[in-house]
């Protein structure tokens, strides 16, 4: 009796046991029932989401379909500020020569025509000595040709005499002129230079108006005919060289809009495309060359820029720009899974999209290639749902 005591004591606490766990899992199962059923919205999925009709009408949701709208097309490069040709000049020595004296800093400003530098050698001093003797010798042979010419009619000189008379002023004649050349290239004043006035020095002018922005030789430096001694930039006419990629080319023509940001500044400046390269670089782009309508000769050479081409409009698959979220980097729009005649409950499922240019309060939009764009799309309380849908996740 002692023992069956025992074993049916056993076997009743086994029962117990049993059957609490029995009880345990039964409630567990259950609980997630209980807890929809309290429960205003349930996350079927990790991207979609069912709201009440008491939660549409809270957060005031509209949807739309897809439409195309006029979207201009864009092309966002990179360039730099530059000036054209004729805007830039270098200042040199053509004979060489030592630089005597300069009053020029970075920054001057110079007219044309204004004197820069002075520069001396003995280079000048022989090149004015060797033009007052060549010239001196041909009114000699100018005078002695004459002379024969004179003779030869009379029938009194030789013709050889006449005709060695005739080369040898043509020689000094070509040598005096070749002379008066180089003078003029470093600046003598033939009206003081005539009358045996020698200078030792020279002056350089400057060939245009501008900004000095390199000084590249000291005082007492000796300058070779070839040294750049100095920049000088009209900044009247600055413009944008653009880097566009080979890809986007087909799309430019002459004639469109361009928006430049500098790089120090942050409101845009309006120009045009004024010329577009025909040579491929090697790091792929073409060379655009583009006009602003309002010049500013403020602006520095070489200032870096961005810049905006407007390409043109066309139809393309647009939505307001309100209906398109941002989460964790990407793009993503609402959409409509459930009949919208479904009083009781709506489900929406986040679809990831792309993005291109904005216009008139819409957004291009690239879709996937399997989206319906019968679709009904959230405009107004997308970021509800994402809310929504985001914190569902979370307590999941």
């Amino acid at each position: 009796m002692k023992i069956s005591y025992k074993l049916f004591a056993i076997l009743f606490s086994t029962t117990l046991i049993i059957s609490s766990c029995g009880n345990k899992k039964t409630a567990d199962e259950k609980e997630p029932e209980g807890g929809t059923a309290n429960a205003d919205s349930t996350n079927t999925t990790v991207n979609e989401v069912v709201f009440t009709k008491v939660q549409y009408q809270t957060a005031a949701i509209k949807m739309e379909k897809v439409q195309r709208a006029p979207i201009s097309g864009m092309i966002k490069v990179n360039g730099v500020l530059d000036v054209p040709p004729e805007s830039m000049a270098l200042v040199s020595a053509p004979m060489g020569g030592f630089l005597k004296s300069t009053n020029l800093l970075q920054g001057s400003f110079v007219k044309k025509g204004q004197v820069v530098a002075e520069m001396q050698d003995q280079s000048y001093i022989q090149l004015q000595q060797d033009y007052l003797d060549s010239k001196s010798q041909m009114e000699f042979l100018q005078t002695e040709y004459e002379r024969q010419q004179e003779l030869a009619r009379e029938n009194v000189n030789a013709q050889k005499t006449l005709q060695q008379s005739k080369s040898d002023f043509q020689s000094i004649s070509a040598k005096v002129n070749g002379l008066k050349k180089k003078l003029e290239l470093i600046n003598i004043p033939f009206a003081s230079l005539d009358k045996g006035d020698i200078q030792g020095t020279i002056k350089l002018y400057a060939p245009i108006s501008g900004y000095v922005t390199k000084i590249m030789v000291s005082i007492g430096a000796f300058v070779n005919p070839s040294d750049k001694m100095f920049e000088i930039v009209d900044t009247k006419h600055l413009h944008a060289e653009l880097s566009v990629f080979e890809q986007d080319v087909p799309k430019l023509k002459v004639g469109q809009k361009i928006r430049v940001t500098l790089g120090n500044e942050s409101t845009e400046r309006i120009g045009i495309i004024h010329l577009i390269g025909r040579e491929i670089s090697a790091d792929r782009t073409v060379r655009v060359h583009g006009h602003f309508e309002k010049e500013d000769s403020d602006l520095l050479p070489g200032t870096f820029l961005k810049a905006t081409i407007e390409t043109g409009t066309s139809e393309t698959p647009a939505l307001p720009d309100q209906a398109i979220v941002s989460y964790e980097g990407k793009k993503y729009i609402m959409v409509a899974t459930s009949p919208v005649t479904n009083v009781n409950e709506y489900t929406f499922k986040m679809v990831e999209v792309e993005t291109g240019e904005s216009e008139g309060g819409y957004t291009a939009v690239i879709l996937p290639k399997e989206f319906d764009e019968a679709s009904n799309i959230v405009y107004q309380g997308a970021y509800d749902i994402l809310s929504k849908m985001k914190n569902s996740e979370e307590e999941e």
